[in-house]
């Protein structure tokens, strides 16, 4: 099975204000990978944001100056997240090699045939020629099919439709026997990491293979914006900041790549400012020492995202 299929259509988009001009709005810092590519070091998520509103939002991160989108399958947006796209003008052309765009594969379509059969509808929703990250979303140890959804992906890679390869929620277990498997590590692990729960373990020993480390849920799904009482807000103000902010300019200083999530103009704005917040040493120690063992997601270890 190989893929040939491409996109032969791109329909045209009926959101007001939605084309950008990207002459004003500048990349994100981006991270070197260990394939060579280049990724942004924020992007906007867009997990639990329905098809029907999800172009708007994409078409917003886009004119704040978002060039890192990430979905995936399992999200059941792709189809709008496609439409954002060639609605701003991101589908095709020069615009588009300026654009990260991610998307992950359904854990029950994992496995060699099924993977590549999903990755070309996946990639007939996002309406453009290529995704610049596919990922394996979770590691399903108690179903394990990475080493031959591996090769679909490699084989992907080889067709140039796929430019990156990652893997989502691996453990240091997980990593390890894929590359046994395959001889190879991703070139990034996306995992939940928050101040509240920051999988020191895991961070470290990915980064020590080379791979880039991003985090999901990066506020803890809200619940991190309290956790710091009120010294997280006076560290807040001293920065001239919000505490959302300061939380992400702490990933960023920690080299994790980040895809926070909103819905609102405004917050994709306010979010991606924080790369210019430049914190001290103590306010990262003290966001240091908020750590738990406590998740605010699921367990690698038995979940499935069908």
């Amino acid at each position: 099975h190989r893929v040939t299929t491409q996109p032969n259509f791109y329909a045209t988009y009926a959101i007001v204000g939605c084309m950008v001009d990207v002459t004003t709005t500048p990349a994100a810092d981006s991270m070197k990978l260990n394939d060579g590519r280049n990724i942004p070091c924020i992007g906007a998520g867009v997990l639990r944001i329905d098809n029907g509103d999800v172009a708007q939002v994409v078409c917003d991160a886009l004119e704040v100056g978002y060039r890192h989108i990430d979905t995936a399958a399992g999200y059941g947006n792709e189809d709008g997240v496609g439409e954002g796209l060639a609605c701003a003008g991101f589908a095709q052309g020069e615009n588009r090699s300026k654009l990260w765009l991610t998307t992950k594969l359904r854990d029950s379509e994992q496995g060699y045939d099924t993977a590549l059969r999903a990755f070309e509808r996946q990639l007939r929703l996002l309406k453009t020629d290529y995704v610049d990250m596919y990922m394996i979303h979770w590691p399903t140890p108690f179903d394990w099919r990475s080493d031959t959804t591996w090769a679909a992906l490699r084989e992907l890679r080889e067709a140039g439709v796929v430019k990156t390869l990652g893997v989502c929620n691996f453990m240091p277990t997980d990593l390890d026997r894929l590359y046994d498997q395959v001889g190879e590590y991703p070139a990034v692990n996306q995992i939940e990491l928050h101040p509240t729960f920051q999988q020191r373990e895991v961070v470290e020993y990915s980064q020590s293979k080379g791979i880039a480390v991003q985090a999901y849920s990066p506020m803890g799904r809200g619940a991190d914006l309290t956790a710091g009482g009120e010294q997280l807000k006076q560290i807040a103000a001293r920065h001239n900041a919000s505490v959302a902010q300061v939380i992400l300019a702490w990933h960023l200083a920690k080299n994790i790549i980040i895809i926070p999530k909103s819905a609102h103009k405004e917050r994709l704005a306010e979010n991606l400012e924080s790369r210019s917040i430049k914190l001290t040493a103590d306010d990262i120690a003290f966001i240091d020492s908020l750590n738990t063992l406590t998740r605010a997601g699921h367990d690698p270890a038995t979940f499935s995202y069908s």
